[in-house]
């Protein structure tokens, strides 16, 4: 049961970043409902239904709040907070309840990012391990726009992706992923550093650059050795072809 409550504190946790990026980078003036839930949730008082009620309690609205607000402080942006009603805040809510469609797969993009020789990673909050700065991509990116901004959201680095180095099939076993629940496509970049300086955000607590046999503990969810192996070789050799399974 832990293990279930993890996988969905994780999912929820992707799901607020997304979309908190999507709205930061994107509009200038945001305005988010309060969403009083402790009031719209007790049961004398709700118009909600037992259904939203417990999509409400998932979906943390509090947490998302504090994930748009990091957001919009780091991107400009200005994040005005407005009562709703208990009607909206259910139609909100069964948005959510209608994803459908045919299954494709996720899309992961991580960026090598090079310095003096040496590989930029960043430490996650959640394991405490190291990768290389990515995730999903967002509705409305390219790949490249997608690289970029999760450098720079995760590591505090401005870059400009130059060379799309690889397409791997996480599924596929010579990468040695641990079993994952969606299935995944990793878009590995090259990108070029350009400006910024190391910063933490609210998912990693570090940024350094790291010589190939400095390589620390890796989040093996995200990166695996036999991938950083790869992107030291291409930067070795700027000539190699792209890689794909």
């Amino acid at each position: 049961m832990e293990q279930v409550r993890t996988r969905i504190k994780n999912l929820r946790g992707e799901v607020h970043k997304q979309v908190a990026s999507y709205l930061a980078r994107h509009y200038d003036t945001i305005y988010l409902p309060t969403f009083e839930t402790s009031q719209m949730l007790a049961k004398k008082k709700r118009k909600l239904t037992s259904k939203s009620a417990r999509a409400m309690m998932t979906w943390a609205f509090y947490e998302f709040g504090q994930t748009l607000q990091h957001l919009c402080n780091r991107y400009g942006s200005r994040l005005v907070r407005v009562t709703d009603s208990n009607a909206e805040v259910s139609y909100v809510v069964d948005l959510f309840d209608k994803e459908k469609g045919y299954a494709t797969p996720k899309i992961d993009v991580r960026a090598a990012v090079f310095r003096d020789d040496k590989l930029l990673l960043v430490k996650e909050k959640e394991d405490g391990c190291w990768t290389l700065p990515g995730g999903w991509a967002d509705i409305g990116d390219s790949p490249s726009e997608a690289v970029v901004r999760e450098v720079y959201e995760e590591s505090g680095y401005q870059t400009k992706a130059v060379k799309l180095l690889a397409v791997y099939d996480r599924s596929d076993p010579r990468h040695r992923h641990p079993p994952f629940q969606y299935y995944v496509y990793k878009l590995f970049f090259q990108c070029e550093l350009i400006g910024g300086t190391a910063t933490e955000s609210f998912e990693t607590e570090g940024a350094e650059f790291f010589g190939e046999h400095e390589i620390p503990q890796l989040s093996l969810t995200r990166v695996v050795p036999i991938q950083i192996t790869r992107v030291f070789e291409h930067y070795r050799h700027p000539n190699y072809p792209t890689d794909f399974d």
